[in-house]
């Protein structure tokens, strides 16, 4: 019965959100994330702690900033998964070097782009999707049926969407391999023995590995990017750098190197990071989260 209401129901708030515009997802977002402010709980208590992790001096006006762009991010959402007017979405994002990628892609070789759960990192695969070949990989959620409402809202032509399992990672090399474009969120906790610890604002964090034996197989270029938002309904601006060098062939040197590209990135917008997301837990055991998904 789920499976056949939930994409149903889903589709239909994500649609109706979706008419209004983006100014006023964004202020309804920000009423959200002043809720969660509010009301204690575990999200915001861990939050506080990450951004003092990251910034010791953090002031409590930027803890409250970082949970109302919580709360946008995420009413931002509909805007994005629903809309399907590129024109019209491409005029959001400010970019002023889309030739760098074409320029990369001609290599042949692929392209890898990487980007921290910073700003709206959600708008990334329609734009940049709408422009060039893409697969990016996301993490299945454990009921199929959102798995399958998920694919089919951020699919569009050009983008394809690659489970973080091996199918996907299969996906992956073979989208590079004909020298198209993957998008990867490397800030994520990875399963046990798919990533290894290394630095995240000075504390160990697990992070993926697959990032260096994707360049390694393919030689792909690898970009860091991330849209800033800007004022209430004044849409997003592209942050970029290109990586010149090869990741290192040492596992842990090539995440740490990620790491602090992924910190560089965020320090450009402090409050626009998912503070709250438990970055430095214990990896989940492979074993464990397959019997999990087998069972459901």
């Amino acid at each position: 019965m789920l499976s056949f209401i939930g994409p149903l129901f889903a589709s239909a708030v994500f649609k109706t959100l979706a008419w209004l515009p983006l100014s006023a997802l964004q202020r309804i977002g920000r009423f959200c994330g002043w809720i969660t402010w509010v009301v204690p709980g575990s999200y915001k208590r861990r939050a506080a702690e990450n951004l003092k992790q990251a910034f010791p001096d953090v002031t409590e006006e930027m803890q409250r900033r970082a949970i109302l762009n919580v709360g946008t991010l995420f009413l931002e959402m509909p805007f994005w998964w629903v809309r399907r007017n590129d024109e019209e979405l491409n005029k959001l994002l400010e970019c002023d070097n889309w030739a760098q990628f074409d320029r990369a892609l001609s290599k042949g070789k692929g392209v890898i782009l990487l980007s921290p759960h910073a700003g709206c990192f959600e708008l990334l695969g329609p734009v940049y999707g709408s422009r060039y070949q893409s697969t990016v990989l996301f993490r299945p959620p454990r009921m199929e049926w959102l798995q399958d409402w998920i694919v089919k809202m951020r699919s569009r032509k050009l983008l394809a969407m690659a489970p973080a399992n091996q199918s996907g990672v299969r996906s992956l090399v073979k989208t590079l391999k004909r020298g198209n474009t993957v998008g990867i969120l490397p800030d994520q906790v990875p399963v046990d023995g798919e990533g290894v610890w290394a630095p995240f604002f000075g504390k160990p964090a697990y992070t993926l590995s697959i990032v260096q034996r994707l360049q390694s197989l393919t030689g792909a270029t690898i970009f860091i990017l991330a849209a800033e938002r800007k004022a209430l309904g004044k849409g997003y601006k592209l942050h970029y750098k290109e990586l010149l060098s090869p990741l290192s062939d040492d596992p842990v040197a090539a995440a740490t190197e990620i790491n602090q590209e992924m910190e560089n990135m965020i320090r450009l917008m402090p409050d626009q990071y998912l503070w709250g997301y438990n970055r430095y837990r214990q990896p989940k055991h492979k074993a464990l989260v397959q019997k999990k998904a087998e069972k459901e």
